[in-house]
């Protein structure tokens, strides 16, 4: 990705609902489009200056002129056009986000889940909507920020700027994730959890949350601690050097 933003955090959100308006159409497509027709970056004022109409040509492309079908009811661009402009765009399922500063929360992990509808662990690594980013100790669990993946699926390596959107934390939640994406996600510094049946994310992470006193090897590696089976041991041979 460009150091310039494709496009503004507010009108990316808006953008992917939109999409979703639009019979789950191609994020990727639709961004092109809208660059194409307003220029990059796509911003809040940009947007709202498209009409059905300007939408319905975007949508025909080059048989616009024809009057061709778009694929999409008349309905869904009208709702894809107010989603754009930022009409419902509070009252859709993005969760409202926790007040959260740096060093609030000594000692605590930043996780980062995907997902495609409200507070939920439901999304595939290289197709989910947006990573909710929690932040979470033993006794805390904050919603810090969402971030869509609109920008990262306009890149050349989609799994790359994926993975980047997201190198600030130490684990990702995802419903599967295939190897090479994986791999790319590791080597951004962060540690891929599959949970296939997915979730209510907070549930998710009152169980991780659970763990962090006595964690597992593979997350006590993560929090730079020893491993619970570890610690045992350690007391153990602590206690005959004192003995």
């Amino acid at each position: 990705m460009s150091n310039t933003p494709i496009a503004s955090r507010e009108a990316a959100l808006r953008i992917a609902l939109a999409a979703r308006a639009l019979n789950g159409l191609d994020v990727r497509a639709l961004v092109g489009a809208l660059i194409e027709k307003l220029e990059a970056p796509l911003t809040e004022s940009k947007l709202g200056t498209l009409t059905v109409e300007d939408l319905r040509v975007i949508l025909a492309g080059d048989f616009a002129e024809q009057g061709c079908h778009v694929g999409v009811e008349g309905e869904a661009l009208k709702e894809a056009v107010r989603l754009l402009w930022g009409q419902g765009v509070e009252n859709n399922d993005f969760p409202a986000v926790d007040a959260y500063t740096d060093g609030d929360m000594p000692g605590s992990l930043r996780v980062a889940i995907a997902a495609n509808r409200g507070e939920t662990l439901d999304g595939h690594f290289g197709s989910c909507e947006r990573f909710l980013v929690y932040q979470i100790s033993q006794d805390a669990i904050r919603l810090i920020d969402i971030r869509t993946t609109v920008e990262a699926d306009t890149a050349e390596d989609k799994n790359a700027a994926r993975s980047a959107l997201i190198n600030d934390c130490q684990i990702v939640y995802v419903q599967s994730i295939g190897g090479p994406a994986a791999a790319k996600v590791v080597r951004a510094g962060v540690h891929p959890v599959k949970k296939p049946e997915g979730g209510k994310a907070r549930e998710v992470l009152v169980e991780l949350q659970a763990r962090l006193a006595s964690p597992p090897p593979w997350l006590a590696q993560i929090m730079g601690v020893p491993a619970a089976s570890l610690a045992r041991f350690e007391e153990d041979m602590e206690e005959e050097e004192s003995a």
